[in-house]
């Protein structure tokens, strides 16, 4: 049998994966082998004699399964990114496995007791360092919230209930990117193309080609096939067809049918919740959030939607009576895009097409680089001699100001049918210190975005050019920690907290000071104008009721789906329930459009169904609050203060999940946010003196 890479020093730069080696069928014996070796330190933990103190327990917890999430981390990011049918069926099997593995030690009693005698010892950080106390802390709770004050036979439920939620948000994740690869829209005839650039076109024609069909263009539901549909199409009953089939992922019935899988899902979230003595599930994910409890988010999501409904409300109006004068009476969310369009073209003379060329990917990239060389002193260099899971990822070496390895970087732009939509940052490894040595992380960020055509490269659009740096403001997130525990490090963090950084990154976007070092014309090497600079910076604001309208009704939906007692959640899906009646519901304070037959988020919302975002998609709106606040710091003291970037480093960045979000934001900005910063950005705080 040929050697498993995964049971072998790797041999490879700075110890990266080995990718080019690795097979499918490494996987199983691999983790078979790590999870029986991890058992037995499991086994000698929980019966060892020695007193229990910090080091040999709080810190044994912490290595005791390190060699399962080093080989668990490739194949979960591969299913994310480069899958196939073998690697789901394979992350179908394992994940309950995975699961039973985690609460193996959670509710192991005599474990547990180890862990509550040092936390008593030091129950107010006496003798530890801060970052110890709050391992430590967590370490206890991490037992407590899973269940090891149980009896056995709440216990064994309990590990029912994880191992089929495991096993659901697998199943859930992989019908959306099934039903994503599923659909075409299939354009015969030319004249049907009408509105939509030149571009676009003929990445639907090359799709097509490659499909068989001569003569014909096919787009899809993936995001730089979808959106720009959406936006030029003339054509309003393909418009319709699209948003019908963009919106319907999730809802046939079938076997990609995750209405079930949602019901299911409440359910138990519901019943885990009960079990471990909180009234809803949302109150059970909170009590580990900056947000705290339910109330608060829904006051805070309240907020928001009192503020920018007047704003929202006035979009809408203005889009309607625009439509109407252009011959549709009846304004429906297909049409939505494609009005916000010309609207947009008219009003600031902004045109994402005309803008394109001036954002080749590259030069983003490099772009993106240049900014955090002036902010954080950090250098980028390409490594052809370290393997990436697919051609199109490129692998960069990044260092410090002094030359000194940070980590390794991955990035990985275009679509493909192995990889799921939308946009995100993980790593292969996370930053900690083992015997001494610095280990710095592998870090990846993932995208969807416009690949290039035959005669130029991939052109971004603003948007996508955002969408980079909030990834990359991630991945600076990652790279930059400086703890001693990986589960310390990095993104680690309350998921109310992981937002700022990457979402504070955009901010330099809206800059001249940052668009010129790389906003240029693939073609002639121009610089972006100053006046189209002004016009995006005019438009910024454009529809800015609206867009946090729509955030703050996905949170709403978010909390209605979690935050409910195992009792209201059977009497929710008693009877004749309709998933579409109950999200329209939910939606009906913060969508002006008349309700659409047969269009549901919920079936294809994979932050809150298959991600971590369940009873925390506020999170986006809560971290923005946060990132609006600390960048006026900035804008006072200059976008690139090298001092002030240091400390934005030093009492955030590295320090990962070593204190309380909000103790690291007041060292940094030295004092607590308002939601006012947001508001006023936005163009929304006149809401609030009016």
């Amino acid at each position: 049998m040929t050697m498993n890479p995964l049971l072998n020093s790797y041999d490879t730069p700075f110890d990266t994966v080995p990718f080019n080696r690795i097979k499918t069928e490494h996987f199983r014996p691999a983790l078979d082998e790590k999870l029986a070796q991890a058992r037995q330190k499991l086994n000698e933990l929980a019966v060892a004699t020695q007193a229990p103190t910090f080091e040999n327990t709080i810190e044994a917890i912490e290595q005791l399964d390190v060699e399962v999430q080093r080989i668990s981390s490739i194949l979960f990011n591969l299913n994310s990114a480069e899958t196939n049918d073998a690697i789901q069926q394979l992350v179908q099997e394992l994940s309950p496995v995975l699961t039973e593995f985690s609460n193996d030690i959670l509710l192991n009693e005599a474990l547990f007791d180890k862990v509550n005698q040092v936390y008593q010892a030091h129950s107010n950080g006496q003798n530890l360092t801060q970052e110890q106390y709050m391992l430590l802390t967590k370490t206890y709770k991490s037992f407590v919230r899973h269940g090891a004050h149980l009896d056995e036979t709440q216990k064994e439920r309990f590990r029912v209930v994880s191992k089929q939620l495991a096993e659901l948000k697998v199943r859930f994740s992989q019908h959306v990117l099934a039903e994503n690869n599923a659909f075409e829209l299939i354009v015969e005839h030319k004249t049907d193309l009408e509105g939509i650039p030149e571009l676009f076109c003929t990445q639907a024609a090359e799709l097509a080609k490659q499909k068989g069909c001569t003569d014909k263009w096919i787009f899809t539901l993936q995001y730089p096939s979808y959106l720009p549909f959406m936006q030029y199409a003339k054509n309003r009953m393909l418009r319709e067809q699209m948003y019908r089939a963009f919106y319907s992922v999730g809802l046939h019935e079938g076997d990609h049918d995750n209405r079930p899988i949602i019901q299911e899902i409440v359910q138990l979230r519901a019943e885990l919740a009960q079990l471990l003595g909180y009234n809803t599930y949302a109150a059970y994910v909170l009590e580990e959030r900056m947000a705290s409890k339910p109330n608060k988010v829904n006051a805070f999501l309240e907020e928001l939607l009192t503020s920018a409904g007047p704003f929202a409300q006035k979009d809408f109006d203005e889009i309607t009576q625009y439509a109407n004068a252009h011959g549709v009476d009846d304004l429906r969310p297909w049409d939505w895009a494609y009005f916000t369009e010309k609207v947009k073209k008219e009003r600031y003379e902004v045109d994402d097409e005309k803008l394109r060329p001036y954002f080749p990917l590259e030069s983003v990239l490099k772009g993106a680089f240049e900014v955090a060389q002036k902010l954080f002193g950090l250098t980028f260099e390409e490594r052809k001699d370290i393997e990436a899971y697919h051609a199109d990822v490129q692998v960069f070496e990044v260092k410090d100001a002094q030359g000194k390895h940070v980590a390794i970087f991955y990035t990985d732009f275009f679509p493909r049918e192995g990889k799921r939509p939308g946009a995100w940052m993980t790593s292969f490894r996370s930053q900690h210190v083992k015997n001494g040595e610095d280990i710095r992380p592998l870090v990846s960020i993932v995208c969807n975005f416009t690949p290039a055509g035959q005669d130029r490269p991939a052109l971004l659009t603003f948007m996508e050019v955002k969408t980079l740096f909030h990834e990359f403001g991630h991945a600076l997130h990652h790279m930059l920690s400086q703890v001693n525990y990986a589960s310390l490090a990095g993104t680690h963090v309350y998921w109310d907290f992981v937002e700022f950084p990457s979402q504070l990154m955009e901010n330099w976007l809206d800059e001249k000071e940052c668009l010129d070092l790389f906003a240029k014309h693939y073609q002639t090497g121009e610089t972006l104008p100053a006046s189209e600079i002004e016009k995006l910076k005019n438009s910024k604001n454009f529809l800015a009721g609206y867009a946090m309208l729509r955030q703050v009704g996905l949170g709403m939906l978010d909390m209605a789906w979690h935050h409910n007692s195992p009792e209201q959640v059977n009497k929710l899906f008693g009877g004749d329930f309709d998933i579409i009646l109950f999200e329209q519901q939910v939606l009906e304070k913060t969508s002006p459009f008349e309700p659409v037959l047969n269009a549901c988020m919920s079936t294809q919302f994979s932050h809150i169904f298959a991600g971590g975002y369940a009873a925390g998609y506020y999170g986006y709106k809560w971290a923005e609050v946060l990132e609006a606040d600390a960048y006026l710091l900035f804008k006072k003291e200059g976008i690139f203060n090298a001092e002030l970037a240091q400390k934005l480093v030093e009492t955030i960045l590295s320090q990962g999940g070593t204190q309380h979000p909000m103790e690291l934001y007041k060292n940094f900005r030295g004092k607590e946010p308002t939601v006012d910063a947001l508001l006023m950005r936005s163009g929304l705080l006149d809401a609030i003196k009016a």
